[in-house]
């Protein structure tokens, strides 16, 4: 027991440090799993970034635990995602997922229900120009991922570039 105790306090020591000098942790599907330091950069179109939840939809997401408890205001973990559509793109959400100018996002569609058989939030969003300050963020290549689809357009203040520092295989390859 002792030793769990160690450890877990060495890990700590080493966490907040490099939580503070921007790096986070990834370890969910929607998006590679490893490290990623958090910049200040404009944001463009593909960029990978990580924001807080900060709707009422975090604490839905943390009772199914869609998301784990974490350092967000609201108390869960920071989400990491591609932005796929900035201030100005034409959003067009049907059943067969969601268009950005014309394309198709590869695994867009809504699922009715989550992994667990449980219905998803209903789609909050809406077709139409995406408005300034504004911005659309999906899981990649994840149709089960927790994003826009379900918690609807992000503030672009919100956002940070999270570049990848260390990628792990996860596939065994």
């Amino acid at each position: 027991m002792k030793a769990i105790l160690l450890a877990s306090s060495f890990l700590l020591l080493l966490y907040v440090p490099l939580w503070v000098m921007g790096f986070r942790l990834n370890a969910t599907a929607s998006m590679p799993v490893g490290v990623y330091r958090l910049e200040d950069d404009r944001l463009e179109r593909g960029d990978m970034v990580s924001f807080c939840l900060e709707s009422e939809l975090a604490a839905l997401a943390l009772e199914r635990s869609y998301l784990r408890p974490g350092l967000c205001p609201s108390g869960v973990q920071p989400l990491l995602k591609r932005v796929v559509g900035l201030p100005g793109d034409r959003l067009a959400f049907g059943s067969e997922g969601v268009r950005i100018d014309g394309r198709l996002q590869p695994s867009s569609s809504i699922a009715a229900r989550d992994n667990l058989g449980r219905a998803t939030p209903p789609p909050v969003l809406e077709s139409g120009v995406i408005p300034a300050g504004k911005a659309l963020l999906l899981s990649d290549n994840h149709a089960g991922g927790f994003d826009s689809r379900y918690f609807g357009l992000v503030p672009l203040a919100a956002l940070r570039r999270a570049r990848p520092i260390l990628i792990f295989n996860t596939q065994g390859d």
